[in-house]
């Protein structure tokens, strides 16, 4: 049923391309920590590369993905085929993020749409590729991205997110650094 896979082939790469949603999963190294589990949308990933991913963080409540990448690195990536064939596949590695600051941020950032001031640019350096059936993956029929975090961002403007992070987004639930500027 499962199969491994070495990089993202064309396979691989069109199963991913097609999905209109991911789940990033990301953990403290603190055993009591939190598990984070966070839906992506939107227009947000790219592959850079055969086992080079990459995502713009966009704002949110909490900055969970950060603080592990900060701290440890580890994350997974899972696509859930909620239409078509059955299948879910799991991308797993190590992940670094690239703050609007960095250097590498503007080259980076130039694969995605224009959004309001992302938080940052999650790299993953893939070091497993997985799938398995989705037999109990229901169907679901997609009707379009929400535009709701895209209005709030536009609305609040560079200088309401930067306050907006100040506030929310120095800590993890943890503890962990998040980003304070």
């Amino acid at each position: 049923m499962g199969k491994t896979y070495s990089e993202i082939d064309d396979t691989v790469r069109s199963f991913i391309e097609s999905q209109h949603v991911f789940f990033v999963a990301s953990a403290p190294l603190d055993r009591n920590g939190h598990v984070n589990l966070s839906p992506k949308g939107l227009d947000s990933l790219r592959i850079l590369g055969p086992t080079t991913v990459a995502y713009v963080d966009l704002h949110g409540s909490g900055i969970e993905t950060i603080a592990h990448a900060k701290e440890n690195g580890r994350i997974t990536l899972m696509f859930c085929a909620f239409e078509g064939p059955p299948r879910i596949l799991r991308l797993y590695g190590r992940s670094r993020h690239i703050d609007p600051q960095d250097g590498k941020f503007q080259e980076l950032g130039s694969h995605f749409p224009a959004y309001e001031s992302p938080r940052a640019v999650i790299v993953v350096e893939v070091t497993r590729i997985a799938d398995s059936c989705g037999f109990g993956v229901p169907l679901l029929h997609y009707e379009g991205q929400r535009e709701q975090l895209l209005a709030w961002a536009k609305r609040r403007g560079p200088e309401g997110l930067r306050t907006y992070r100040r506030a929310r987004n120095r800590f993890s639930i943890d503890g962990l650094q998040g980003i304070g500027e």
